[in-house]
């Protein structure tokens, strides 16, 4: 991942805001964060690249979290800025263990992308396993995947930016509502390859079990830290930007070898962007090394998701009960 063209395309743009009916908020799930209400405070923080001067997405968050009643906090940290991060790594550690800690605060916006963010996790910040609702993506993922490695629930891997129904599908989970199935495209699986990796033989077209959701590049970098959650049982969501074919290849081909992927009931995906230059003549297209390297495993598979950078980025609550149905493409949040 390029860092500040990361940090660039996770700011995005957003449209109007459009006012909707209130909806009525759903009861507290067992372990899971209470529902956002007006009056519920929120604060911002920009774990790893410093923001852009004049950033208006602060702004735009603002005018959001105004039209659900919700209080946006901004400590003076958020616009700190030291080398290529918003703060030295024990002043950006230190303003996240404050907002952990602070009772009065019930959701956390990471709103810094680009690098930084696994610095905090080796400054010995640890996450306490309470739930607690965190939202970002990106860079941000090590915090996100920090968090359910402690048993906590309540990260989203999302973004407050993008178009309106993007906004409307985070806004209604953390008020505890529905939201909408994602589509992608469902792909056959087979056994090829999969005894000589120690993966099981029989495919099956429907996967159930809790989300693991993160940026590629990111995860593959928390391999062999206590920051990377168990992925037995899990349905695992990967996205990633900036990486050319070979180089998803070499990840994929870790995370393979490593046994990582032993235990996983299925895998989405979400959007991979990468320069076209990058790709020679009879080299592999981003989606065939995918599904080269994925589908021997013998379970469900959906490529296409929403979700990672660009339009639209569709946010996913790690730890969440999930059916991922390969012979219908589509990605159901249960419970």
């Amino acid at each position: 991942m390029r860092r500040r063209e990361l940090l660039r395309l996770s700011l995005g743009t957003a449209s109007a805001l459009v006012t909707g009916p209130a909806l009525a908020r759903s009861p507290s799930r067992a372990g899971w964060p209470a529902p956002l209400a007006p009056g519920s405070r929120i604060a911002a923080l920009a774990p790893g690249t410093w923001l852009e001067s004049g950033d208006d997405g602060l702004a735009l968050l603002r005018r959001r979290c105004a039209e659900q009643g919700w209080i946006l906090q901004t400590p003076r940290e958020l616009f700190g800025r030291w080398r290529w991060f918003s703060g030295s790594d024990a002043v950006r550690a230190e303003a996240l263990r404050r907002a952990w800690a602070d009772s009065a605060v019930q959701a956390l916006f990471y709103v810094g992308a680009g690098w930084g963010s696994a610095r905090l996790l080796e400054q010995g910040l640890v996450l306490p396993p309470g739930p607690r609702w965190t939202v970002g993506f990106s860079d941000c993922s090590a915090l996100l995947l920090a968090q359910r490695a402690a048993g906590s629930l309540g990260a989203i891997h999302g973004w407050f930016g993008g178009d309106e129904p993007q906004w409307r599908r985070l806004a209604a989970l953390l008020r505890g509502e529905a939201v909408a199935t994602l589509q992608g495209r469902g792909h056959g699986v087979g056994p090829q390859g999969s005894a000589a990796l120690g993966f099981g033989l029989q495919a099956t077209a429907v996967a159930e079990g809790p989300l693991v959701v993160s940026n590629l590049t990111i995860a593959t970098s928390l391999i062999a830290t206590p920051w990377l959650p168990s992925l037995q049982g899990c349905v695992l969501v990967l996205e990633d930007t900036g990486e050319a074919p070979y180089r998803i290849d070499r990840l994929l081909t870790q995370w393979r070898s490593s046994g990582l992927l032993r235990g996983v009931r299925g895998i989405g995906l979400g959007r991979f962007d990468w320069a076209r230059d990058d790709i020679l003549p009879g080299d592999f297209a981003m989606e065939e090394i995918l599904l080269e390297r994925l589908a021997p495993l013998g379970v469900p598979l959906v490529s296409g998701l929403a979700v990672g950078h660009g339009r639209q980025n569709l946010a996913l609550p790690l730890g969440r009960r999930c059916r991922l149905d390969a012979g219908a493409g589509t990605l159901t949040l249960l419970d």
